[in-house]
């Protein structure tokens, strides 16, 4: 029996705003914040970050690697269940590990886990198993690199790297992903598309079941922060993310701020004309006053982004070269492209997965800068996120606003995910051989000096030729009601805020 003050922290449905409709909540396929969020919550993986971004015991007790860095084995805890009832073991994990790199699955994660021996045979279909992983017995597994660039450990906090359970994942196939099982504080119970999921405690869970009986995330599709607000000033959601004026000052809301490792940009799509001409890219980028839309219309609330990698990320280079707001620049680029002597530039057709009256005002004020210089825009919202999120995928939106969040702080999580020709989540199909041999050789340098180096080139090379146009790196700035207690955030942002330590305070 635990006290009677412990007690009356138990309990409470906890309601949070999902800014959009998930695309799956299978962990190995999401490539999205909004389900990122909820599998925080229902799977575990072998380690996880902690609040300073430390690697910290999860699935795995303990671990040990091997002088060389090449062979990592993993002590599972014993006696861990899966929301359905059998013991998680270690034939679970290496059929997890092993399904991020199975291209039938087709895992954002891949590249990542793409060093364990044997994975490359295995993804190119010569070997029907990856060498590298083994179980050793029930509760132990190991892992074998071809190589060790980075601490193989890092990369097992990543949200893509969670265990679930193979016999219910062979069984329903593509259906996991809308009925999820995992190990973690809180079980699935239902998901009402385009209305909310619904998550109920996990009594069972390893480190202590969790203060809050219910998660329940409302869905908002197109991300209106305003309307999410007002809902929560009524009183209808725990927390909210800031709205767009002042008029939280003097309320006794919690405010939780801190820097996270993020960018939010525009993406060029490269595979299209006419912005498969660098000229064409520069000019737009030239062409838009980045400055007034983060003073003007977002008062401020962001870190400008000079570069791609954010601040405080190894490799972050306050040095870089920009494109900076130079209309005169932007006609002249755009003349020897082409676009002059009575030539008209085509329309232009910008999409956009968020809808707000922030958002409007940005895409109004782009659609007068470009006009300045020549060149018509169209805007579309599609406020439907799976249905964005495949366009997107398919490379068929050829100006699109997008913010990519880390899996890892690390400056491969940006500019290889983002940019390497191959990568699945290179989104505006950017292929430059410079760029992809720098990529390349800083993922395999061990040298953190000369590791750095390399991607500082990379990146640079990427903003002289405009894929995207970086526009700032989010500050995390959430409200939080008064009565909301235990809340812990790192710098990976609102996904990985472990709701299992939250509790309510009881009203007086």
């Amino acid at each position: 029996m635990g006290s009677r003050e412990e007690n009356s922290r138990r309990g409470g449905v906890y309601r949070r705003a999902l800014g959009n409709e998930p695309a799956t909540l299978d962990p190995a396929r999401v490539n999205d914040i909004y389900s990122r969020s909820v599998t925080e919550q229902i799977f575990d993986g072998l380690v996880r970050f902690d609040q300073n971004l430390m690697i910290a015991p999860a699935l795995a007790s303990y671990w040990k690697a091997s002088r060389d860095g090449l062979t990592w084995t993993f002590t599972l805890r014993k006696g861990v269940a899966f929301h359905h009832g059998p013991e998680m073991t270690a034939t679970d994990v290496a059929y997890s590990l092993t399904r991020l790199l199975d291209p039938r699955a087709n895992s954002g994660a891949a590249d990542l886990f793409s060093g364990i021996k044997g994975a490359r045979q295995f993804r190119e279909g010569t070997a029907t198993a990856v060498e590298g992983i083994a179980v050793i017995d029930r509760h132990t597994v190991q892992v074998t690199l071809s190589d060790a660039s980075v601490p193989f450990v890092s990369l097992l906090a990543v949200g893509h790297a969670k265990v679930v359970p193979r016999d219910v994942v062979e069984q329903q196939g593509e259906r996991f992903g809308g009925h999820p099982i995992g190990t973690g504080p809180f079980r699935f119970v239902r998901w009402d598309r385009g209305r909310e999921i619904v998550l109920a405690a996990n009594p069972q869970y390893f480190v202590g079941a969790p203060r809050l009986s219910e998660v329940r995330y409302r869905i908002f599709p197109g991300e209106p922060i305003d309307v999410i607000y007002r809902e929560f000033e009524a009183g209808n959601l725990e927390d909210s993310p800031m709205p767009s004026d002042a008029r939280v000052m003097g309320r006794a809301y919690q405010h939780v701020r801190r820097p996270m490792f993020s960018v939010r940009f525009y993406g060029l799509n490269t595979r299209v004309k006419p912005l498969d001409d660098r000229r064409v890219r520069q000019a737009i980028a030239h062409a838009i006053d980045r400055e007034s839309i983060r003073e003007k219309i977002f008062v401020g609330r962001y870190h400008p982004a000079r570069g791609v990698v954010p601040p405080g990320t190894p490799g972050f280079n306050p040095q870089v070269r920009e494109m900076a707001y130079a209309p005169a620049r932007a006609k002249e680029l755009l003349r020897q492209a082409g676009y002059g002597n009575g030539r008209r530039f085509p329309p232009l057709v910008l999409w956009s997965g968020g809808k707000s009256e922030r958002l409007v005002r940005e895409h109004q004020f782009i659609k007068s800068a470009l006009a300045e210089v020549g060149i018509p825009l169209e805007i579309r919202y599609e406020t439907d996120w799976p249905t964005f999120s495949r366009l997107l995928s398919e490379g068929r939106l050829p100006f699109f606003l997008y913010a990519w969040y880390a899996d890892v702080p690390d400056p491969d999580n940006f500019l290889t995910k983002l940019f390497l020709s191959t990568s699945p989540r290179n989104l505006t199909g950017y292929a430059n051989a410079m760029v992809d041999d720098l990529l390349t050789r800083a993922r395999r340098e061990g040298d953190l000096p000369r590791r750095v180096e390399l991607y500082r080139r990379a990146e640079q090379m990427v903003l002289d030729d405009v894929p995207i146009i970086p526009m700032w790196h989010y500050t995390y700035e959430r409200l939080f009601q008064p009565y909301v207690r235990s809340i812990e955030v790192n710098g990976l942002g609102d996904p990985y805020i472990p709701l299992r330590k939250i509790w309510l305070e009881p009203p007086p």
